[in-house]
């Protein structure tokens, strides 16, 4: 059996590891890979494998750089299952729609441009008909049942605590007579973060494939969130300020509505309107209304309480193009949340561009942001950043609050690998991290005694 890695090595986006075996191959995560826009287009559009090959994809959750390129991979010739947790297809209806809306949006301008020079016109990778036509193989399956996968292949997810729907994926192959097992964490939450349940140990493995995102680096405890998240809005709100958040429409939106609620239930907000600015956060927002079964207690007892988590009184969603426009008309103090998370497309380009150059807004950036994208020259305080082609000089201040991230932090990723017997685990694989920070995290692993840790490079092969 043998592990290839053609997605997420020594970067964070684009996940995508393939299962080769006697006869099989499964296909763990197939993200958008996101970053300079001829690399992007370069690695979305060819697959370094047939498509048509691979027997079954196994999906760890929704978000873009995980679930993102399943269209394209149908669109070339996939005809298989694609296996994961419920919310995780609910969610992915509305996501991959989005990013194949996204696809023709940015081709269309693209194509504008280059009219001009007579160049030949670009293709979408893929279209919002396209991202139907991947829903049709996919398969919602429940936590911890274990499943048949193809011939000698057997999967159980387990909850990761990342996001609604997100999974860790444990593989269980027979092969010539024996039984390997290959754990596969996905994206890892953390502990006593809001909405929804910690991460669950997906049980002993062979090998084991971890992100590293956050390796080597603490956040602050997630119990600081709601104070942090209050002092940003009263001292933006005391000097006249917009608060503008770039947040991702699935996850860190739901997170930062329920902190407001709890917020202002408790008289501690400032009496400023609050807007999220997209139509996939709203669509996703009644998906986790749907979905009970993945929030932890505190949020069931909301629920019992006939209250409803994810709204309130000075609380509004904002759907339309002309509604969202209006919201750069406005003069008073205000909360904005918009998509993208990491500033690179969307509603959150227009907010920034109509308020980075007031010294009274704060750019409050609670995700991370991946290197080369608007979103990190903002956390990295740039005096000048591009948008939509114009140079606009940064007046306002920059605020990041990490205590928000859905991602485990160093000590945390410590904590959920240090659960696997070492007797057992012969093999860690680091993915999903900046060579820096998977560093950190194999630095950490080896004085806890796993010795075994790889940092695979885009390409590589490793035999089980």
């Amino acid at each position: 059996m043998q592990i290839e890695f053609q997605g997420a090595a020594r970067t964070v986006t684009g996940s995508m590891h393939l299962l080769h075996g006697n006869g099989f191959n499964v296909l763990l995560d197939c993200g958008l890979f996101q970053g300079h826009r001829q690399e992007a287009n370069e690695r979305n559009g060819k697959f370094p494998f047939d498509p048509r090959s691979i027997d079954a994809v196994a999906l760890s959750h929704a978000h873009i750089d995980h679930s993102g390129n399943l269209p394209g991979l149908v669109k070339q010739g996939y005809r298989g299952p694609i296996y994961c947790i419920t919310a995780t297809l609910d969610l992915s209806r509305v996501m991959l729609a989005d990013s194949g809306h996204i696809q023709e949006k940015d081709a269309e301008f693209l194509n504008t441009k280059i009219g001009k020079h007579h160049g030949s016109p670009i293709e979408p990778l893929y279209t919002p008909k396209d991202a139907a036509a991947a829903m049709e193989h996919f398969r919602g399956v429940p936590y911890e049942n274990e499943f048949d996968v193809y011939r000698g292949v057997s999967a159980k997810f387990s909850d990761a605590g990342h996001i609604l729907g997100s999974a860790s994926v444990k593989i269980a192959v027979r092969e010539n007579g024996l039984r390997k097992t290959l754990g596969f964490t996905g994206d890892l939450g953390r502990w006593n973060m809001p909405i929804i349940r910690d991460p669950a140990f997906l049980g002993n493995a062979d090998v084991l494939i971890s992100e590293s995102t956050y390796g080597g680096k603490l956040h602050d405890p997630p119990e600081t969130m709601e104070q942090q998240l209050a002092e940003v809005l009263r001292r933006t709100s005391a000097r006249g300020g917009k608060v503008i958040v770039p947040a991702f429409s699935v996850g860190r939106t739901q997170d930062l509505v329920y902190a407001l609620q709890k917020l202002r239930d408790k008289g501690q907000l400032p009496d400023m309107p609050v807007y999220v600015d997209s139509p996939l956060a709203i669509d996703a927002t009644d998906i986790f209304r749907q979905h009970p079964e993945c929030f932890d207690d505190e949020m069931r007892q909301h629920i019992g309480q006939n209250r409803d988590p994810l709204g309130s009184s000075r609380l509004h969603y904002v759907r339309s193009a002309e509604e969202s426009k209006k919201l750069n008309r406005m003069k008073d103090p205000c909360m904005i949340i918009a998509a993208s998370g990491m500033c690179e497309a969307g509603r959150i380009l227009h907010h920034l561009a109509n308020n980075i150059e007031d010294p009274r807004t704060t750019i409050l950036i609670v995700g991370y942001q991946a290197e080369n994208t608007l979103g990190k020259k903002l956390v990295d305080r740039w005096e000048g950043v591009k948008i939509f082609g114009e140079v606009y000089r940064r007046k306002a201040e920059v605020v990041v609050l990490n205590s928000f991230s859905a991602h485990a932090d160093g000590n945390e990723l410590l904590r959920y690998i240090g659960q696997f017997d070492k007797r057992q685990l012969g093999q860690i694989f680091l993915v999903h991290g900046e060579v820096e920070r998977a560093q950190k995290l194999r630095t950490g692993l080896n004085d806890r005694g796993y010795s075994h840790v790889d940092i695979p490079v885009r390409g590589q092969k490793f035999d089980m």
